[in-house]
């Protein structure tokens, strides 16, 4: 059985010369040596920028080098931008309280409008409670009048027949 050029009996194609590894056993032990090294410093990385809490001490110090920096450079400068970020911070409370306020006193004034809308009615309700009994009252007194009226014409009545 003969077998094409280039395969082997397994049917296997045979390793070409660059990408085939070293074969003598101390370069092979080399690589492995670099591969750890490698992957050594890769877990390194990866362990550095999971770390949460040392990347931000870090910047926070970059962030106080840059300042201190900046300060020597140009004093004036760093005060002026200290003191309008001082100012942006008071006004941004200003306004905070103030609309606070407002709306306190719109929420004040609501509660004054609906008191006085319930005094109102309260007002009301009383007024039309006094008009029924100045209205019983005035029908008491006339059903009152006429029967007096009637018990004096009757007496008159009486009195004109003898």
């Amino acid at each position: 059985m003969s077998t094409p050029s280039g395969s082997t009996p397994s049917g296997a194609s045979e390793p070409d010369d660059a990408t085939a590894g070293p074969t003598d056993p101390d370069a092979i032990k080399a690589e492995i040596e670099a591969t750890r090294e490698q992957l050594g410093r890769t877990v390194d990385e990866l362990s550095h920028r999971l770390d949460v809490p040392a990347r931000a001490k870090e910047g926070a110090a970059r962030a106080k080098d840059t300042a201190v920096e900046t300060y020597r450079e140009s004093p004036p400068v760093v005060a002026g931008a200290g003191a309008a970020l001082a100012g942006l911070v008071g006004l941004v409370v200003w306004r905070r309280r103030r609309r606070r306020r407002r709306l306190a006193a719109e929420a004040a004034t609501g509660r004054a409008v609906a008191e006085a809308r319930a005094e109102a009615r309260r007002a009301r309700q009383e007024a039309a409670r006094e008009a029924r009994k100045a209205r019983r009252a005035v029908a008491r007194n006339a059903k009152r009048t006429a029967t007096r009226t009637a018990t004096r014409t009757r007496r008159t009545a009486r009195r004109a027949r003898r």
